[in-house]
């Protein structure tokens, strides 16, 4: 009884992660408003915040799974199976989204409508990602 009244390090990471994910989303919120107004400093200061949070983020993850992945004795097949698809189908849009961020977050970036497609565009697969990681993965680590 008395252990129940402290959440595992699985757990902790899964609130921890579920936290950042709201922020993500607001911040990328923030910025579509930002430029929506037309406000490029705006638009700038909130995706620097968005690219130093979803960098945090991403190689927090990474670590924690490749920790997990070597200590696999403790997962269930399931889970183990679960970060292995995670890692391999999310590899993709995390190089995608590093070169965007990288590239829009530079002092001389210019913010057009390429810029605003694109963003646009990548929030629509970190919004299926984060529902994946969440209904998925997230469930399944946050039971141990």
């Amino acid at each position: 009884m008395f252990f129940s009244l402290f959440s595992s390090k699985s757990q902790k990471l899964v609130k921890k992660w579920k936290k950042e994910h709201e922020q993500i989303v607001a911040l990328a919120h923030k910025v579509i408003a930002e430029y929506q107004k037309n406000n490029l400093d705006g638009t700038k200061k909130y995706l620097k915040e968005l690219n130093e949070l979803a960098v945090d983020h991403i190689m927090n993850e990474d670590i924690e799974f490749y920790r997990l992945q070597k200590d696999h004795k403790n997962l269930h097949d399931d889970t183990g199976q679960l970060i292995e698809e995670f890692v391999v189908t999310f590899k993709s849009t995390k190089v995608a989204l590093m070169k965007f961020l990288t590239k829009y977050t530079r002092d001389d970036a210019v913010l057009d409508d390429q810029f605003f497609k694109s963003f646009n565009d990548i929030v629509g697969v970190l919004a299926k990602r984060i529902e994946f990681e969440e209904n998925n993965l997230y469930t399944d680590l946050g039971s141990k």
